[in-house]
């Protein structure tokens, strides 16, 4: 897949379908939109884009820096390509792109820099400058400069912020099944294996401390889950742990992974966790050796798990 950072330097060589939106979370309802796309672009010899924007445009207009999202920028093009899309441009978000009118983003932008032919759109689409423009705008555009308008209709959209809705209070509640029902994936983190306090070392079960740099990244709530990786072309399981380890009175939230039979050193490797299942609330023990106790019960519940 080709990624693009910025329509400005996109290489109109092909004409373009194109779909405009966050897609944050690319689950179930998106994926309808983004195979139409895909469709329709084989039989118009165009190539299926989606055009996104990052920062988002909240992050930016309203200086909401608690917007929490369900991928990061990167995430969203790995989901992406596996769907079979063949292009992303990802433009940059600033106060002087929300104030282009609605003329200048679609004859500049869409038409000219992008050769767009076609755009596959939602009903509710707003767009320009104070978002005062929709969709019959779009379409009479269209018919100035040569390219078609396809609408999403009412009930699909629809259902793509309600499973949007869903999947994040789902997260907040630690439900996960419910959360990668809606995705039609497993929902994920990624971040840098870190050094942390090694006490899970010391109990027998070493961890993997996960740095996540995206701070608007949304996490699950604190607890005790069941996971996967691809570690060195291997699919490895586990068990993670998210919270404030209340036990050794920790300051600040971590998560942690003990991977089953695995014993490599992957300190400064960007790794992807896909979580399964969730086993527990984090809790805090009497003793380390509680703890312990506890990560052995833990184990033998999440290999009963992931065996079944």
């Amino acid at each position: 897949m080709n990624i693009v950072q910025s329509i400005s330097k996109y290489d109109k060589k092909k004409p373009i379908a194109i779909t405009i939106g966050t897609f944050d979370g690319v689950h179930i309802g998106h994926k309808k939109i983004i195979k139409r796309l895909i469709n329709n672009s084989k039989e118009l010899g165009l190539v299926p884009t989606v055009l996104t924007f990052f920062p988002h445009p909240r992050m930016v207009l309203q200086k909401d820096a608690e917007i929490k999202l369900l991928n990061t920028i990167e995430e969203r093009g790995v989901i992406l390509k596996k769907l079979g899309l063949e292009q992303l441009i990802v433009h940059p978000f600033t106060i002087d792109f929300s104030r282009l009118s609605a003329t200048e983003f679609v004859r500049d932008l869409l038409v000219n820099n992008l050769s767009t032919k076609k755009i596959i759109i939602g009903y509710d689409h707003r767009f320009g400058r104070n978002r005062n423009a929709n969709i019959k705008d779009l379409i009479a555009f269209g018919a100035t400069y040569n390219f078609s308008v396809e609408e999403i209709p009412a009930q699909e959209i629809n259902e793509v912020s309600v499973s949007s809705t869903k999947i994040r209070k789902a997260l907040d509640q630690g439900d996960i099944n419910t959360a990668n029902k809606y995705l039609g994936y497993h929902y994920m983190l990624s971040g840098v294996v870190t050094k942390g306090k090694e006490l899970g070392r010391k109990l027998s079960f070493p961890t993997a401390n996960i740095e996540i740099e995206e701070k608007y990244k949304l996490i699950p709530k604190n607890g005790v889950y069941v996971v996967q990786s691809v570690l060195n072309n291997t699919t490895v399981y586990g068990m993670m742990n998210i919270g404030f380890n209340p036990t050794v009175a920790g300051k600040k939230q971590t998560i942690e992974v003990h991977f089953f039979d695995f014993n490599q050193d992957l300190y400064g490797q960007k790794i992807q966790v896909d979580i399964l299942e969730r086993i527990r609330d984090e809790q805090k023990f009497e003793s380390i050796e509680a703890l312990k106790a506890q990560l052995i019960l833990d184990k033998e519940t999440s290999l009963k798990l992931i065996a079944n």
